[in-house]
C-alpha cells in the first residue's frame, strides 16, 4: 500500500497514520465461535476461506482428532467415544472475504476439513459440494492425504487458509 504524504497539518499525526496503513482489512468471522477468534482468546483455529465457487448453502468447519483412523468418521461414533469432534456451521457472507473459527478443548494437533454444503443436506453431495483441507493438493478422485488435514494448534488463535475444490469433470476435485 502507498500512502501520499501531505503536510502534517492536513492529515493524521504521522504515528497514527503509519498505524493505519500497516492495519489489515477486517474479515468477518463466522461460527457460533466467532467471538473467540475475534477476541484472539484460545485455543482455537480461524480458517480464513478462499476458492468459493457461490455464495449459496452453509459452511461447514469439522475438526477431528490427529489420528488417520478418526479421520472423516462419524461424528456421532466419535464424541460417543470421549474423542474430539466439533463442526462450526454458517452461511457465507453475500459478498467480500470471510473466515471460519472453531474453539478447541485444548492446544495440540488436529485434522481440519472445510465443506462448502450447497444443497444443505446431512450427507456430503459429490456432484454440488465443495471441501478443502489446510494442505496445498488437489484432491481429485480420492480422499485427502491425511498428513495434508493437519494444523498444529497453540494456546491462542491458529489460522489457516483453506482453498475450496469443487468436482470438474474426470480430474475429480479441484480449486476453481
Amino acid at each position: 500500500m502507498f500512502v501520499t504524504l501531505r503536510p502534517l497539518s492536513l492529515i493524521l499525526p504521522l504515528g497514527l497514520l503509519l498505524a493505519t496503513a500497516a492495519a489489515p482489512a477486517p474479515v468477518a468471522t463466522l461460527g457460533a465461535d466467532a467471538a473467540t477468534c475475534r477476541t484472539g482468546r484460545g485455543p482455537a483455529i480461524q480458517v480464513n476461506v478462499a476458492g468459493l465457487k457461490d455464495r449459496r448453502g452453509e459452511m461447514w468447519l469439522e475438526v477431528y482428532p490427529a489420528v488417520e483412523s478418526d479421520f472423516l468418521r462419524d461424528d456421532t461414533d466419535l464424541v460417543a467415544e470421549g474423542k474430539t469432534f466439533r463442526r462450526a456451521r454458517a452461511n457465507p457472507p453475500a459478498s467480500g472475504d470471510f473466515a471460519m473459527c472453531v474453539q478447541l478443548p485444548r492446544p495440540g494437533r488436529y485434522a481440519l476439513l472445510l465443506r462448502h454444503n450447497r444443497t444443505g443436506k446431512d450427507k456430503f453431495s459429490i456432484w454440488n459440494d465443495g471441501i478443502g483441507f489446510p494442505g496445498s493438493g488437489r484432491i481429485g478422485r480420492a480422499k485427502p492425504r491425511f498428513a495434508e488435514t493437519i494444523v498444529d494448534a497453540g494456546g491462542g488463535v491458529t489460522v489457516s487458509t483453506i482453498r475450496l475444490q469443487y468436482l470438474r469433470g474426470l480430474g475429480g476435485f479441484q480449486p476453481l
